[in-house]
Protein backbone atom coordinates (compact mmCIF):
# COMPACT_ATOMS: atom_id res chain seq x y z
CA UNK A 1 0.00 0.00 0.00
CA UNK A 2 1.28 3.48 -0.81
CA UNK A 3 0.10 7.07 -0.88
CA UNK A 4 -1.91 6.62 -4.06
CA UNK A 5 -3.76 3.67 -2.52
CA UNK A 6 -4.69 5.83 0.45
CA UNK A 7 -5.77 8.80 -1.66
CA UNK A 8 -7.97 6.55 -3.83
CA UNK A 9 -10.05 5.89 -0.72
CA UNK A 10 -10.39 9.56 0.24
CA UNK A 11 -13.28 11.49 -1.33
CA UNK A 12 -11.02 14.36 -2.45
CA UNK A 13 -13.58 15.99 -4.75
CA UNK A 14 -16.25 15.89 -2.03
CA UNK A 15 -13.78 17.32 0.49
CA UNK A 16 -12.97 20.11 -1.96
CA UNK A 17 -16.65 20.89 -2.38
CA UNK A 18 -17.42 20.75 1.35
CA UNK A 19 -14.48 22.95 2.30
CA UNK A 20 -14.83 25.31 -0.65
CA UNK A 21 -11.33 24.67 -1.99
CA UNK A 22 -9.86 23.33 -5.21
CA UNK A 23 -9.34 19.57 -5.61
CA UNK A 24 -5.57 20.22 -5.58
CA UNK A 25 -5.79 21.92 -2.18
CA UNK A 26 -8.05 19.13 -0.89
CA UNK A 27 -5.62 16.47 -2.15
CA UNK A 28 -2.65 18.20 -0.53
CA UNK A 29 -4.58 18.56 2.73
CA UNK A 30 -5.49 14.86 2.62
CA UNK A 31 -1.81 14.03 2.10
CA UNK A 32 -0.71 16.25 4.98
CA UNK A 33 -3.51 15.07 7.28
CA UNK A 34 -2.86 11.43 6.42
CA UNK A 35 0.85 11.87 7.09
CA UNK A 36 0.12 13.50 10.44
CA UNK A 37 -2.19 10.65 11.44
CA UNK A 38 0.33 8.02 10.36
CA UNK A 39 3.10 9.89 12.16
CA UNK A 40 1.06 9.98 15.34
CA UNK A 41 0.20 6.29 15.01
CA UNK A 42 3.86 5.44 14.39
CA UNK A 43 4.85 7.34 17.52
CA UNK A 44 2.20 5.49 19.54
CA UNK A 45 3.33 2.15 18.09
CA UNK A 46 6.81 2.65 19.56
CA UNK A 47 5.60 1.26 22.89
CA UNK A 48 4.10 -2.15 23.52
CA UNK A 49 1.06 -0.53 25.14
CA UNK A 50 0.54 1.84 22.22
CA UNK A 51 1.01 -0.90 19.67
CA UNK A 52 -1.51 -3.10 21.47
CA UNK A 53 -4.05 -0.26 21.58
CA UNK A 54 -3.61 0.35 17.84
CA UNK A 55 -4.04 -3.36 17.05
CA UNK A 56 -7.26 -3.41 19.10
CA UNK A 57 -8.58 -0.29 17.33
CA UNK A 58 -7.69 -1.72 13.93
CA UNK A 59 -9.87 -4.76 14.54
CA UNK A 60 -12.88 -2.43 14.55
CA UNK A 61 -11.97 -0.98 11.15
CA UNK A 62 -11.31 -4.14 9.10
CA UNK A 63 -13.28 -4.47 5.89
CA UNK A 64 -13.21 -0.77 5.05
CA UNK A 65 -13.92 -0.29 1.36
CA UNK A 66 -13.41 3.44 0.92
CA UNK A 67 -15.64 6.47 1.03
CA UNK A 68 -17.29 8.07 -1.97
CA UNK A 69 -18.36 11.10 0.05
CA UNK A 70 -17.70 12.76 3.39
CA UNK A 71 -21.13 11.51 4.51
CA UNK A 72 -19.84 7.92 4.23
CA UNK A 73 -17.34 8.55 7.03
CA UNK A 74 -18.14 8.30 10.74
CA UNK A 75 -16.64 11.64 11.85
CA UNK A 76 -17.60 10.95 15.48
CA UNK A 77 -15.38 7.86 15.33
CA UNK A 78 -12.75 10.03 13.68
CA UNK A 79 -12.86 12.47 16.61
CA UNK A 80 -12.17 9.57 18.99
CA UNK A 81 -9.32 8.33 16.80
CA UNK A 82 -7.55 11.67 16.63
CA UNK A 83 -8.03 12.10 20.37
CA UNK A 84 -6.22 8.79 20.93
CA UNK A 85 -3.57 9.38 18.29
CA UNK A 86 -2.55 12.88 19.38
CA UNK A 87 -3.71 12.91 23.00
CA UNK A 88 -3.19 16.26 24.66
CA UNK A 89 -1.36 17.54 21.58
CA UNK A 90 -4.42 17.35 19.32
CA UNK A 91 -5.09 21.08 19.38
CA UNK A 92 -1.49 21.96 18.52
CA UNK A 93 -1.37 19.43 15.68
CA UNK A 94 -4.63 20.75 14.23
CA UNK A 95 -3.49 24.36 14.56
CA UNK A 96 -0.09 23.57 13.04
CA UNK A 97 -1.62 21.81 10.05
CA UNK A 98 -4.24 24.51 9.52
CA UNK A 99 -1.59 27.24 9.63
CA UNK A 100 0.94 25.39 7.45
CA UNK A 101 2.01 27.23 4.32
CA UNK A 102 1.78 23.94 2.41
CA UNK A 103 -1.90 23.55 3.24
CA UNK A 104 -2.92 27.20 3.40
CA UNK A 105 -6.03 27.23 1.31
CA UNK A 106 -8.97 27.26 3.62
CA UNK A 107 -8.82 23.76 5.08
CA UNK A 108 -9.78 23.51 8.74
CA UNK A 109 -7.95 20.41 9.91
CA UNK A 110 -10.14 20.32 13.02
CA UNK A 111 -12.92 19.27 10.64
CA UNK A 112 -10.80 17.35 8.11
CA UNK A 113 -8.85 15.02 10.42
CA UNK A 114 -12.02 13.37 11.80
CA UNK A 115 -12.95 12.57 8.18
CA UNK A 116 -9.50 11.20 7.32
CA UNK A 117 -8.91 9.21 10.53
CA UNK A 118 -11.45 6.40 9.96
CA UNK A 119 -10.28 6.08 6.34
CA UNK A 120 -6.63 5.78 7.36
CA UNK A 121 -7.49 3.31 10.13
CA UNK A 122 -9.56 1.20 7.75
CA UNK A 123 -6.76 1.04 5.21
CA UNK A 124 -4.18 0.15 7.84
CA UNK A 125 -6.54 -2.47 9.29
CA UNK A 126 -6.99 -4.12 5.90
CA UNK A 127 -3.27 -3.98 5.13
CA UNK A 128 -2.47 -5.42 8.57
CA UNK A 129 -4.97 -8.24 8.06
CA UNK A 130 -3.57 -9.04 4.62
CA UNK A 131 0.15 -8.73 5.42
CA UNK A 132 2.37 -11.73 5.34
CA UNK A 133 5.68 -12.20 7.04
CA UNK A 134 7.03 -10.67 10.21
CA UNK A 135 6.96 -7.17 11.54
CA UNK A 136 4.51 -5.47 13.76
CA UNK A 137 2.07 -2.64 13.31
CA UNK A 138 4.88 -0.12 13.72
CA UNK A 139 6.66 -1.63 10.71
CA UNK A 140 3.50 -1.44 8.63
CA UNK A 141 2.89 2.20 9.54
CA UNK A 142 6.57 3.03 9.09
CA UNK A 143 6.45 1.50 5.62
CA UNK A 144 3.56 3.78 4.73
CA UNK A 145 5.40 6.81 6.03
CA UNK A 146 8.70 5.96 4.40
CA UNK A 147 7.57 4.06 1.36
CA UNK A 148 9.21 0.78 2.26
CA UNK A 149 10.96 -1.24 -0.42
CA UNK A 150 8.58 -0.32 -3.22
CA UNK A 151 8.51 3.44 -2.65
CA UNK A 152 5.36 5.48 -2.70
CA UNK A 153 5.29 6.37 0.98
CA UNK A 154 4.01 9.64 2.32
CA UNK A 155 7.53 10.98 2.77
CA UNK A 156 8.26 10.59 -0.94
CA UNK A 157 6.29 13.75 -1.68
CA UNK A 158 8.41 15.95 0.58
CA UNK A 159 6.01 15.72 3.49
CA UNK A 160 8.62 14.41 5.88
CA UNK A 161 10.05 17.76 6.83
CA UNK A 162 6.92 19.68 7.70
CA UNK A 163 5.05 16.83 9.35
CA UNK A 164 8.20 15.54 11.04
CA UNK A 165 8.95 18.95 12.49
CA UNK A 166 5.39 19.42 13.67
CA UNK A 167 4.98 15.99 15.21
CA UNK A 168 8.55 15.76 16.42
CA UNK A 169 8.14 18.83 18.56
CA UNK A 170 4.70 17.93 19.83
CA UNK A 171 5.04 14.20 20.37
CA UNK A 172 8.68 14.07 21.43
CA UNK A 173 9.98 12.40 18.27
CA UNK A 174 12.77 13.34 15.93
CA UNK A 175 12.94 16.79 14.37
Amino acid sequence: MNLDDILKQVPVDDIAERFGVSPDVARRAAEEGGAALLGGLAKNAETAEGSSAIEKALSRHEGFTGASSVDDVDAADGEKIIGHVFGGDEKQVVEGLTASEKTAGGIDFGKLLPVLAPIVMGLIANANKDKSGGGGIGDLIGGLLGGGQNGGGLNDGGLAGSIGDLLGGLLGGRK
